[in-house]
């Protein structure tokens, strides 16, 4: 078959340029876009996939798991605390069994039955269920203890840290010797130390802590400026009285004499010295020294009246022992007796002359007759030592007053022209 003859059709023919920029833009908005609606005549039409869409977007999904997952997990820990609180509430490992677990620390005064009144209330309970700021202001309580800390320890140990109180001198209240520390608190005597501390008079066994702290203040005062040359004149006090603090007394354990001091209310240090200075003087001068005033200035009364001087309570025998053995000196142990207190004291038993003389009782009237003349013939003899009584000379008063100034004609104070006036009126 023979082919048909005619022109040559040429290329630019079938593809104008024309058609090549349409073609070209085609092939780009593809690329760009695949959802272009026209499509190139010589490639196959590409079919579109639909795809599905959950309700949730994808960050909220994620969000729920994980707040379901931390649910899960709270939910399992606060099943497993409930469990193990049921149980550490429950078992026996947990009980404090005997004071075996009970552990004391920083007691030296304080008693082991002191603390375990406290704490025994503690010994078959849970540890878990103690309260221990309760058992610490308790433990507060004791004089001793100025503060305390309890500490459980699983399963059944706890333990209890004492801190205790320093005393700085002996206090004589009422009948009794107790310890005293700088704030005015009371504690009982211990066996376990020997102290040296002057005993304070002036503290009253009902009064309350408050009125105690100011004495105490004065007294470290008093104290700290004694002890602040290296002297330590403080060692050689017996007692400080601190009832008027105004005029603080002090009596000084000297082997010629204990001598009562009056040091006022300052300065105690330049007025303590000059009473070291002329003791010697004065005892050589004076038949004897029992005190000296130097609360004035440039004047010193030298055994000044005494019968003011307010009368302390009697320790008792079992008293004196403990405070002996705690260290009270022997001059703070006396119980001294104003002038117009010297009566003899009523005995504590009577015995009559019937249980003297059991026969006398039975005795016939001769003997009674007979006993009756020698009772007449004793009354001349009481007569005459009434007389002689009578006629002995008065006692001189031992008070004596000597002027320290530098001039001679210098008139005393109001206290001592007051003092002076009352001596006279006695003598």
């Amino acid at each position: 078959m023979a082919r048909k003859s005619g022109p040559t059709i040429l290329q630019e023919e079938l593809y104008p340029p024309s058609a090549e920029r349409v073609r070209e833009e085609i092939d780009d908005a593809r690329l760009i876009d695949l959802d272009v609606d026209e499509e190139s005549p010589f490639l196959r039409g590409q079919k579109r996939v639909s795809a599905r869409r959950g309700s949730l977007p994808k960050k909220t999904a994620n969000r729920l798991l994980w707040a379901v997952v931390a649910a899960l997990v709270l939910c399992s820990a606060g099943i497993g605390s409930a469990a193990m609180y049921r149980y550490g509430e429950r078992s026996w490992r947990f009980r404090v069994e005997s004071s075996d677990n009970i552990e004391v620390t920083g007691m030296q005064n304080a008693t082991k039955a002191q603390i375990m009144e406290v704490m025994g209330a503690d010994i078959g309970r849970n540890i878990f269920f103690i309260p221990l700021a309760q058992q610490k202001a308790q433990l507060e309580q004791i004089p001793w203890v100025e503060s305390a800390s309890v500490m459980r320890f699983v399963p059944n140990r706890l333990k209890v840290e004492i801190h205790e109180r320093t005393p700085v001198a002996f206090a004589r209240v009422g009948p009794r010797m107790a310890l005293i520390d700088a704030g005015g608190t009371l504690m009982e005597l211990s066996p376990k130390h020997k102290f040296s501390f002057p005993v304070i008079l002036g503290m009253n066994p009902g009064e309350p802590l408050s009125t105690r702290a100011p004495r105490m203040k004065t007294y470290g005062e008093m104290v700290g400026e004694l002890d602040s040359g290296g002297a330590r004149y403080s060692q050689d006090l017996s007692e400080v009285d601190l009832s008027d603090l105004e005029d603080v007394k002090v009596r000084v354990n000297d082997p010629a004499g204990d001598v009562l001091v009056h040091l006022g209310s300052s300065d105690y240090l330049r007025r303590y010295k000059i009473y070291v200075t002329h003791a010697q003087a004065w005892r050589q001068q004076f038949q004897k020294l029992e005190s000296v005033d130097l609360r004035y200035d440039n004047q010193i009364i030298v055994n000044p009246d005494m019968e003011r001087t307010a009368k302390t309570a009697a320790l008792s025998p079992a008293a004196a022992r403990v405070a002996a053995a705690a260290g009270v000196k022997p001059a703070a142990l006396l119980t001294r007796i104003g002038p117009h207190d010297r009566t003899i004291p009523k005995p504590a038993f009577e015995l009559t002359a019937k249980k003297l003389d059991p026969k006398a009782a039975t005795a016939g009237p001769k003997k009674a007759a007979l006993r009756s003349k020698t009772k007449k013939a004793a009354k001349p003899w009481k007569a005459s030592a009434k007389a002689k009584k009578a006629a002995s000379p008065a006692k001189p008063a031992s008070a004596a007053r000597k002027k320290f100034s530098g001039g001679g004609g210098q008139k005393p104070s109001p206290g001592v022209a007051k003092n002076q006036a009352n001596q006279g009126a006695g003598q």
